[in-house]
């Protein structure tokens, strides 16, 4: 073996015609990825996930632009284009009180056609009634969602008497029939704090609503969460948690709801939707929102009268309606198969 030859003004050498350690190929080192950065990863790769997701997003804002939106065709959601002698020059209704032109009297000034009989314009009934729909059914959701929640968690990790008598009133809450206890409540709610011989506020009504769908909505959240927590407080890092004398509120704040996110994102992606399409069924029903507050349900109940004389009427909000539930339950799938990649399709 040949002696090192030292180099002036160097500290590297040579060793048998192999280059020292400043020549040496850089090593790449593995860096390590938490769950949520996993999930993402996984996420983005799923297209129709990703699309879902923008598609849901535009959604919402639409809905929180409706007041800008509806400036540029120079509309609203309010006037009588038919009947406001204001628009004479403008017709946009013929002698029998339906929309002149193709598509329900769709034109520059009305994209998507107006209403018969009234001549109000439906894009700017349809961007108001989404913005109504879709952030009342996110209130009600995330206030289902926390109840839900709560609930579980007490229940799966004390056991005993607690699980006991919350289990008992979760099957009380879940024996009431909810679309006719929905029909059949909403009128008790409002007459216990309004005279019947006066207008119900909006306000009211949305709020009455929300107590309606919150108090028949959160068991199905709170089963699932106690479900999950059964199976959690065993586990070891639970045991180990307690030996080293973490009280109970550390170990289900640091322990337990960290592994439930999971469970709690994917019901989240079913809840929002379910309480859209009961937002609308209340209103459709009569017991929701009234004229001439804009609604998803309202649109459909007024495309039912409206079905033999202008059955374009009802597309657009059908087509909106359709399009936003299937993204949002395809996009809890894709969160779901994010999260859990052994449940991919």
């Amino acid at each position: 073996m040949t002696s090192p030859i030292d180099i002036e003004g160097g500290g590297t050498s040579v060793v048998d015609g192999e280059p020292g350690p400043e020549t040496q190929p850089e090593v790449k080192r593995l860096q390590g990825r938490s769950p949520g950065q996993l999930m993402w990863i996984r996420f983005k790769r799923d297209r129709t996930g990703v699309i879902c997701a923008i598609v849901v997003i535009g959604y919402f804002v639409v809905a929180l632009l409706a007041p800008l939106l509806v400036k540029l065709p120079g509309t609203d959601p309010y006037t009588l284009y038919g009947q406001d002698p204001t628009y004479a020059d403008k017709p946009v209704l013929d002698q029998f009180g339906l929309p002149l032109g193709y598509l329900g009297g769709v034109s520059g000034d009305h994209w998507f056609g107006v209403e018969p009989q009234y001549g109000r314009d439906l894009f700017a009934m349809l961007v108001y009634g989404m913005r109504t729909s879709l952030y009342m059914a996110l209130g009600i959701t995330v206030l289902v969602m926390v109840t839900g929640v709560v609930v579980g968690l007490i229940g799966g990790y004390f056991g005993g008497r607690t699980d006991y008598w919350i289990g008992r009133a979760t099957d009380f809450f879940l024996s009431f029939p909810q679309q006719l206890f929905f029909i059949a409540f909403m009128p008790v709610v409002t007459s216990f704090f309004v005279d019947p011989r006066e207008e119900t506020p909006t306000y009211f009504r949305a709020l009455a609503m929300l107590i309606v769908l919150w108090l028949l909505g959160w068991m199905g959240m709170a089963r699932l969460v106690r479900s999950t927590v059964l199976s959690l407080r065993e586990r070891e890092f639970v045991e180990a948690a307690k030996v080293s004398g973490a009280s109970p509120w550390r170990i289900v704040r640091k322990e337990i709801l960290p592994n439930v996110v999971t469970p709690i994102l994917v019901q989240f992606t079913y809840t929002l939707p379910s309480t859209i399409l009961s937002i609308a069924f209340l209103s459709f029903a009569g017991v929701g929102f009234v004229e001439p507050t804009p609604d998803w349900g309202r649109l459909f109940a007024a495309g039912a009268r409206y079905a033999e004389q202008d059955p374009a009427f009802m597309f657009f909000p059908g087509m909106a309606l359709v399009i936003f539930v299937l993204c949002f339950n395809l996009l809890g799938d894709s969160v779901r198969d994010a999260f859990d990649p052994k449940s991919g399709r």
